[in-house]
């Protein structure tokens, strides 16, 4: 027998109110009267049995006596109309007397006109009709099976399965009448739009309430409340459409700056099963139970932060839909938020090389606000990691995404290794280098000076000063040096790779500043293959003004650090400056000015001993020219730099002199600084600069006329000369 199934939630929610009463009218209609008719059935089927067992048939003669109290009329006639029996055949003599010992034949009324064998045709009709009925066997219910995974072993699979629990019809009955009753229930009340917004206000208060409640034990006494993290944090899954948003929010702050205050400063290792099996203090235990579950909530947090940027970046909703797509995004950016937040908080704690794995590719995110967030952080993780351990972790996964997305990426990316602790000030000699170090008696001092029991006193003391020093010792300048080794290495090998593969690249001119900032810690080794790649990249001329510029200065810093001992002649890059300098004016690429003034810097006042005087002569010229094309900051700064050119090379003042006659004529217009005789011109651009709009300018220009004296009148004013 097949146990009818209970209709689903879901159909019943299809179901009108009437239909359901109607089909259990129905359905209790048929119970009663199938329990009738059995009942029916049942009595008609006694009352035939006991009516056979009491009634015994009679004979003729006494039947016939039974009838002699009848009226005389009524027996004449019967006499008249009945047969004599010895006028009756044999044969129907012997049928006669075998109806005779039936009893329905005699005890039936026969005055009626119905048949013989209507009634007998009744009894059995029950009789069969009951014995037709099928019937049925209280057997168990076919019991439905759910498959699971199977097993192997060696003799083969096994599979595995187990019975589904089948609830009771007692059991369905309860259920489809609780179900009617719920759809009986009165709907709400429709609210009006301000007490909506009532009632989420409200909502609001009470879930912020309920944070601050939780976050504020937590803080108080992290080591007994740890496990209210696990209730905060399950409020990150806020099912409640009007304050979901708002609350999950509110919760992936809340937790951010919990773990900011509470996570220890080292980094919690796992305990060992030998750690495990020891026997420890009370306080020892509630520690370690704090550390582990410090850690697996944080785990837990991290994971819930990725889960919410994978959602938004593959547009996928939840089944819920609680939270709209649209809300997804301030949710993802919250969240890239809390662990920018705690990259550059906890770069000691556990999980820190995960945060890294999950920031670094967003700085390459379409959406500017993520892509700015991520590499603002970066930046504040480079510029306050003094070890290098952070730094190296974060070098490592940027080089790895430039190179996996074919140097497809922003140039921020690359412009974020500006911003690495790695300059020859920054490896000064440590506090442990610096300070002056103990100093320990030898044995000779102390058998001399010191008695037996102030000598073991001594020893014991010693012993104990060299464990702190070394537990408090920092790390040591040769580690630092190796780490910031290693990360330049890298940085390098990135930078060499899309030199050589990618010059086209928008990445070239973040390359390009970047071996600015750090050539004069390259590898002397390569430092004529590097020269010959930038002067190539300038004469190719596929590189902006700017780009140019920064080529110059990576080529300089690396001739002026350990490539002083190399003989290499960078006229090239010297001529390349002097043609390319009237490219600025005072428009668009006013801003290159510093560069160019970086370069002149490096070119001129640091390699003063290997420079001509013919090629500064040339530059202190074209420089003065270019101080009236540009804006008045410009014109500020290259006035500043023909000061340090008058006052470092000799016999500058040439220009400053109408009568001093040299062979040859000044060729403004000649693109080679040593053949141009500039030494046959003079610099009367300075009076025309004398009467500039901006004072600065004027009193730069007449100080310059004076011949750049550092003291009497024509000196510049304190504040000036020492800018």
């Amino acid at each position: 027998m097949k146990i009818p199934r209970v209709p689903s939630f879901r159909k019943l929610l299809r179901t009108s109110q009437i239909k359901l009463d109607n089909k259990l009218k129905n359905k209790q209609y048929k119970q009663k009267s199938a329990a009738k008719k059995y009942r029916k059935e049942q009595k008609k089927l006694r009352e035939a049995v006991r009516d056979a067992i009491s009634r015994k048939p009679f004979p003729l003669e006494d039947c016939k006596k039974k009838q002699v109290g009848k009226s005389r009329k009524w027996e004449e006639k019967e006499e008249e109309d009945a047969l004599p029996l010895d006028m009756m055949d044999e044969d129907d003599l012997k049928l006669m007397e075998d109806l005779a010992q039936r009893a329905s034949f005699l005890t039936r009324d026969l005055s009626s006109n119905e048949p013989v064998h209507v009634k007998k045709r009744k009894h059995e009709s029950v009789i069969e009709k009951y014995e037709k009925m099928p019937r049925r066997l209280q057997t168990e219910p076919e019991k439905e099976l759910i498959h699971l995974l199977p097993i192997k072993d060696k003799s083969g699979i096994i599979p595995q399965a187990v019975e589904k629990p089948v609830l009771n019809d007692e059991e369905e009955d309860t259920e489809d009448m609780e179900e009617a009753e719920d759809l009986n229930e009165e709907p709400l009340p429709v609210l009006t739009p301000e007490e909506m917004a009532a009632q989420r206000r409200q909502k609001l208060q009470e879930r912020k309430m309920h944070i601050a409640a939780l976050a504020s034990a937590i803080l108080s006494e992290p080591d007994s409340n740890i496990k209210k993290l696990k209730e905060l944090r399950a409020m990150l899954m806020e099912q409640d459409p009007n304050v979901a948003v708002i609350v999950r929010k509110l919760v992936m702050v809340s937790l951010m700056e919990i773990f900011k205050d509470i996570a220890p400063s080292y980094k919690i290792r796992p305990l060992t099963e030998a750690e495990k099996a020891t026997k420890v203090k009370k306080e020892t235990q509630k520690l370690r139970e704090f550390e582990e579950g410090l850690v697996s909530q944080y785990k837990f947090y991290l994971e819930n932060l990725e889960q919410t940027i994978k959602d938004w970046k593959q547009r996928k909703l939840k089944k819920s839909n609680v939270i709209s797509l649209k809300a997804y995004k301030g949710l993802a950016e919250v969240a890239v938020k809390c662990l920018c937040e705690l990259l550059v908080a906890l770069p000691h704690f556990n999980f820190h090389n995960n945060i890294i794995v999950l920031i670094v590719p967003l700085m390459n995110d379409p959406s500017k606000m993520i892509s700015e967030l991520c590499v603002e952080a970066v930046k504040k993780l480079f510029k306050q990691d003094k070890l290098g351990y952070a730094s190296l972790g974060v070098v490592k996964v940027i080089s790895g995404l430039v190179r996996g997305r074919n140097y497809d990426v922003r140039p921020e990316v690359l412009k974020v290794f500006l911003h690495l602790r790695i300059k020859e000030v920054e490896l000064q000699k440590d506090s442990e280098d610096i300070a002056p170090k103990k100093k320990f008696m030898t044995y000779k001092e102390k058998r001399k000076n010191l008695s037996r029991m102030q000598r073991k006193w001594r020893k014991a003391e010693e012993k104990l000063e060299r464990e702190l020093l070394e537990a408090e010792a920092s790390e040591s300048k040769e580690k630092k040096l190796k780490l910031h080794t290693e990360t330049l290495n890298i940085v390098f090998v990135t930078y060499f790779r899309i030199l050589k593969k990618a010059q086209k690249s928008p990445l070239l001119p973040a390359v390009l500043e970047g071996l600015a900032k750090f050539a004069h810690l390259i590898n002397v080794e390569f430092f004529d293959d590097l020269l010959i790649v930038l002067h190539s990249l300038i004469a190719s001329g596929d590189l902006s003004y700017r780009e140019s510029l920064h080529c110059v200065l990576s080529a300089f810093h690396i001739l002026s650090g350990q490539g002083d001992v190399l003989n290499i002649d960078p006229m090239k890059f010297y001529t390349h400056l002097y043609k390319t300098l009237f490219s600025l004016h005072a428009g668009g690429t006013n801003e290159d000015i510093g560069i160019v003034l970086q370069c002149l810097d490096v070119m001129f006042a640091k390699r003063r001993k290997q420079v001509s005087q013919q090629r500064a002569l040339a530059f202190l010229k074209r420089l003065s020219i270019l101080a009236l094309h540009v804006l008045p900051n410009s014109s500020v700064g290259i006035l500043a730099t023909n000061r340090i050119f008058m006052q470092t090379f000799p016999r500058m003042d040439l220009l400053l002199d109408n009568e001093s006659q040299g062979s040859g004529v000044y060729l403004p217009e000649l693109d080679e600084p040593e053949h141009c005789n500039a030494q046959n011109t003079a610099l009367w651009e300075l009076h025309l600069l004398q009467r500039h709009y901006h004072p600065t300018v004027q009193k730069f220009a007449s100080h310059l006329i004076a011949g750049a004296p550092t003291e009497g009148s024509g000196a510049l004013p304190l504040d000036l000369s020492q800018r």
